[in-house]
């Protein structure tokens, strides 16, 4: 073997040392559920809001009850439940953002319990009371979601209706749930700031926080993601669920969102055929659209579910 071969494939096995090396990083960094010092410390549905009315009644032990069940790989999951003061029909399955939990949800569990819904608010896998040492950034949560569509069903009647609701990865997370086959009773989808696919999410925060291209880190983590979480970044589209959504959908965003991009309103936005509508905050950043004009809110989300939910 000469000189020259050796070098080269000394530099090759350094090479794939230092990638599997940032793969991890990268992997422990952005999968592995931690404190997240790249959050911003107020974000709805991602940070327990400060003390008001809303968190008041949400944290009331007489309002919730809890609801759990086993996913299809064994995590065991809960939800706090949340029902309606009069027997309704009209039930709400809301989704949370990355690295928050199912008591960050208190404004908008309230927004939809005053319309008469019963609501559910899951822990994601890997958040808050749920088992789970990896985040699924809404893919392997659409499974999940599915279950928890399923028990709303099973105990609360086979004439529920059904409404999902998301914010930041939990819009994500209602977008891919959108492409499987859903029972006739999930009437509609309200997502506000999710993005159009993992891949193009994590290239964009790459850039962002480490000015550092999306090749060859983001596939290098998603392989070791795939080895360790069981899912490809390339699977996790909301693009892709998209095309095969046929629910009726609101889509959500403010155009001041820098973390995940405004532009991709339009990605996800063109990607379904189903009765669609969308909403732009002028002024608005990252899952703040409710809190910059809650009037105005409030009335965008109500008129669309009102066409759709009896």
């Amino acid at each position: 073997m000469s000189k020259i071969v050796k070098i080269l494939i000394a530099l090759l096995i350094v090479i794939i040392i230092v990638l599997i090396g940032g793969g991890m990083y990268f992997y422990n960094y952005a999968v592995v559920p931690s404190e997240k010092d790249f959050l911003a410390g107020d974000t709805p549905g991602t940070d327990v809001e400060a003390k008001n009315p809303e968190e008041k009644w949400f944290k009331d032990d007489k309002n919730r009850t809890y609801w759990t069940l086993e996913a299809a790989d064994g995590l065991k999951l809960q939800a706090i439940y949340l029902p309606a003061a009069e027997k309704t029909d009209k039930n709400v399955i809301m989704a949370h953002g990355y690295m928050g939990n199912a008591e960050t949800m208190a404004s908008f569990a309230k927004m939809y319990h005053d319309w008469g819904y019963n609501v559910l608010v899951p822990d994601a896998r890997g958040h808050g009371k749920s088992e789970g040492e990896y985040i699924g950034f809404g893919w392997p949560e659409r499974k999940d979601y599915l279950q928890w569509i399923n028990q709303v069903i099973e105990k609360n009647g086979e004439h529920a209706q059904i409404t999902l609701y998301g914010i930041s990865m939990g819009g994500a997370t209602v977008m891919m749930t959108s492409g499987e086959a859903l029972p006739e009773n999930v009437k509609a989808i309200v997502e506000d700031c999710g993005y159009s696919t993992v891949n193009e999410e994590l290239a964009y925060q790459l850039k962002d926080m480490f000015n550092l291209p999306s090749f060859p880190l983001v596939p290098v983590t998603s392989l070791i993601t795939k080895i360790r979480a069981g899912y490809f970044f390339g699977e996790a589209s909301s693009i892709a669920q998209l095309k095969k959504n046929t629910t009726p959908i609101l889509f959500i965003h403010g155009d001041a969102d820098t973390f995940v991009p405004f532009e991709m309103l339009d990605e996800v936005y063109a990607a379904t055929n189903a009765p669609k509508d969308k909403y732009v905050v002028p002024g608005a950043e990252h899952a703040k659209a409710y809190s910059v004009n809650k009037k105005a809110y409030k009335e965008k989300v109500e008129h669309f579910l009102n066409k759709y939910v009896q």
